[in-house]
C-alpha cells in the first residue's frame, strides 16, 4: 500500500498484470459461488444487484466503481493516481467477465460441495493476485488509493483506515443487495495475513536477482 519506490520495469508490469488477472478470476468465482464475496466484491455486487444487473455484467459494474474512485483521487489524492492504479483500471472489468464467464464451463454443478471448492479456488486466486500486485511494487489500486486519503484527511492509521473502508463497504454492499456470506468472513480474517505472508515471498523468489 505504498507509493512506487523502485524503477518500473517490463518484468514488474508484466507481473501485476498476471496479479491483477488473478485476483479478477478469483473476484469472479467467489460472486459466482453465491457463498458471499470480499469488501470490494460486495459492493460490486452490491450495486450490480440494486440496478437488476446480471452477475455476468460485475465487470462493468467494477469499471465504473473504478473511473468514479479516479475521479475522487485526481480531486483529493491525486499522489496516489500513478501507473497501478491506471494499470488496475484498464483490464479489470474485462478481466472480471472473462472469470464469470468462466466460472460456469469449469463449475457445472452447483450443489454446495462444488460451491465450496469454487469458493476455496477463488480466495486462494483472489490472495495470490493482490500478492503479485503487491509484489510488483507499481503503486496502488484505486480502492487502496481511497483508503489511503482518507487516513491522510483523518490522520488515522492505515489499519484503521483500512478496516472501517473494509466495514463500510460492505455494510452497503450488503444494504444494496450484495451476497454476504461464508466467503465474507473468511476474507476478512484472512486476507492480511495471507496477502503479508505471500507478497513477501513472491518478491523474493521473483525479483530475488534485483536486489
Amino acid at each position: 500500500m505504498k507509493q512506487v519506490s523502485k524503477k518500473i520495469s517490463v518484468k514488474s508490469i508484466v507481473v501485476s498484470m498476471i496479479g491483477i488477472f488473478t485476483v479478477c478470476v478469483g473476484l469472479a468465482f467467489n460472486n459466482n459461488t453465491l457463498l458471499g464475496n470480499d469488501p470490494v466484491g460486495i459492493i460490486y455486487d452490491g450495486i450490480r444487484a440494486f440496478f437488476g444487473l446480471s452477475r455476468i455484467q460485475l465487470g462493468f459494474v467494477s469499471n465504473f466503481v473504478n473511473i468514479v474512485l479516479m475521479i475522487f483521487l485526481y480531486f483529493f489524492g491525486r499522489k496516489y493516481l500513478n501507473i497501478g492504479t491506471f494499470l488496475y483500471l484498464i483490464p479489470y472489468g474485462t478481466f472480471i467477465s472473462i472469470g464469470s464467464n468462466l466460472y460456469p464451463h469449469i463449475f457445472t454443478n452447483n450443489d454446495l460441495s462444488t460451491r465450496l471448492i469454487a469458493g476455496l479456488i477463488g480466495c486462494s486466486l483472489y490472495y495470490i493476485g493482490i500478492s503479485l500486485f503487491v509484489a510488483s511494487d507499481i503503486g496502488v489500486d484505486p480502492f487502496n488509493g481511497f483508503m489511503l486519503t482518507i487516513r491522510d484527511h483523518t490522520g488515522w492509521s492505515v489499519r484503521r483506515s483500512k478496516i472501517t473502508m473494509d466495514v463500510v463497504l460492505t455494510i452497503a454492499g450488503y444494504l444494496l443487495g450484495g451476497t454476504f456470506g461464508l466467503i465474507t468472513i473468511v476474507t476478512a480474517l484472512t486476507t492480511g495475513p495471507a496477502i503479508q505472508f505471500l507478497s513477501v515471498n513472491f518478491k523474493k523468489i521473483i525479483y530475488a536477482h534485483e536486489r
